[in-house]
């Protein structure tokens, strides 16, 4: 189990305010940018987590929700000023939460109500952005920081992003995860490590730091300078959309079947 989330929340917010009212599972803190105001927030483990499948760090119902209130509150706070409050997602999800009490429950709208909550802020002016310290994967990553204005990774081999785990991939195209590795070493959208998905054109920047497991000083201002830098990119983009993230070399053909749709419609 990673405690990544928890750990980079708590360093990046040293000064913050702890905003109480959230599932143990959601952890929410009001912080600065250098001097912009931020929301920092990050999904964690819980162990007493209700929802057995929700108990190592996954989104599921409780977090899909919570994360939703957490982002449209300062969206509602924010309505009538000219400022925005900057919104951090720090990702280390392993995963959605998978269940039958899940599935029974609607995690499918718990989690479309927390992407949808993300980009109704990106779009009323809020700079969003997605810290990855930890795994990414799946409907998690999805509900939990996809829909940023930029999203920025550690360049850390316990940074990983992928639609599903290794054994999940290997199962459903019935495959070793020996033949996936294999694959993976020539196919990026195949690959998990955080260098790979760094060619597919989502990520914004890669941050180097000396521990992502146990952050000291500079690996702190290393992130914290990061974080200024996508504000200041923000701010001067007159796009709130996610097209900026079609403008590579890997993603030419998505490009190109968006324009031919375009022409179509």
């Amino acid at each position: 189990m990673s405690h990544r989330g928890l750990t980079w929340l708590n360093a990046l917010t040293t000064h913050g305010q702890n905003i109480t009212g959230f599932a143990p599972s959601v952890k929410v803190t009001d912080g600065k940018i250098g001097q912009h105001s931020a929301r920092f927030i990050a999904v964690v483990i819980d162990e007493n987590n209700p929802f057995p499948r929700a108990r190592q760090g996954e989104v599921g119902l409780l977090e899909g929700w919570n994360l939703a209130k957490a982002i449209t509150d300062v969206v509602t706070n924010d309505q009538h000023s000219d400022s925005k409050t900057a919104i951090v997602a720090v990702i280390d999800v392993p995963s959605q939460a998978y269940g039958r009490r899940e599935e029974a429950y609607g995690i499918h709208q718990a989690l479309a109500a927390s992407a949808n909550a993300y980009a109704m802020a990106r779009n009323a002016g809020h700079p969003v952005i997605g810290l990855i310290v930890g795994k990414a994967m799946s409907g998690g990553f999805l509900a939990h920081g996809y829909q940023a204005n930029r999203l920025i990774a550690l360049d850390d081999e316990g940074c990983m992003v992928h639609a599903m785990g290794k054994a999940s991939a290997a199962r459903i195209t019935l495959r070793s995860v020996a033949e996936l590795e294999k694959l993976a070493a020539t196919i990026p959208p195949m690959a998990y490590d955080i260098q790979n998905y760094s060619t597919l054109g989502l990520l914004w920047k890669k941050v180097s730091v000396n521990d992502a497991e146990q952050p000291q000083f500079d690996d702190i201002q290393m992130v914290e300078s990061a974080l200024a830098d996508a504000l200041e990119d923000i701010a001067q983009d007159t796009c709130r959309d996610l097209s900026g993230r079609l403008h590579s070399n890997n993603r030419s053909a998505s490009l190109q079947v968006r324009q031919v749709m375009a022409q179509e419609w």
